[in-house]
């Protein structure tokens, strides 16, 4: 087997394509994925630990249908903050770390300061969570949510072409 050089990123081919496999099979293992590109279990073990050590690979883990385990909605919630000094982002920022139902918090550009990706077993989890957590940590000028109606789309995976 041939392998290409490495890209600007530092990844060949083999590295890619390890990548791909464990992007939507987390737990194949060292077999598996060395019958499958061709390369000796060895070999892609070491391939293995190098992205690992280099932090190509973050971690492994188990991706959850949240509706089976009771989660049945998914919201999106954008939030302005009335204060924008220093101590405030920060303090927004380490409390939002504590809040279970905030599966993904991103701090944005434009009309608002963040944008929320979080779940509720129901209306009234999502009330709660409104009224007594966000509302009152954010000071905020403005919290706006929407309920997610359909998924079109959902992957983990990177495009590594």
């Amino acid at each position: 087997m041939t392998i290409k050089k490495t890209d600007v990123y530092g990844l060949d081919d083999a590295d890619r394509r390890i990548l791909r496999i464990l992007q939507t099979d987390g737990n194949a293992g060292i077999k598996v994925i060395a019958k499958r590109i061709n390369l000796s279990p060895p070999a892609v073990h070491v391939r293995l630990k190098r992205l690992e050590s280099k932090g190509y690979i973050q971690q492994y883990l188990a991706l959850l249908d949240r509706e089976k385990v009771g989660f049945d909605l998914l919201c999106f919630i954008h939030v302005s903050m009335q204060l924008h000094k220093a101590e405030a982002v920060e303090a927004f920022a380490a409390a939002v770390q504590k809040l279970p139902e905030v599966l993904e918090c991103f701090q944005v550009t434009g009309e608002y300061d963040y944008l929320l990706k979080v779940v509720f077993r129901d209306r009234q989890h999502l009330q709660q969570f409104l009224n007594r957590k966000l509302i009152p940590l954010a000071g905020g000028v403005k919290v706006q949510t929407s309920l997610a109606l359909n998924q079109i789309k959902a992957t983990t995976a990177l495009p590594l072409e």
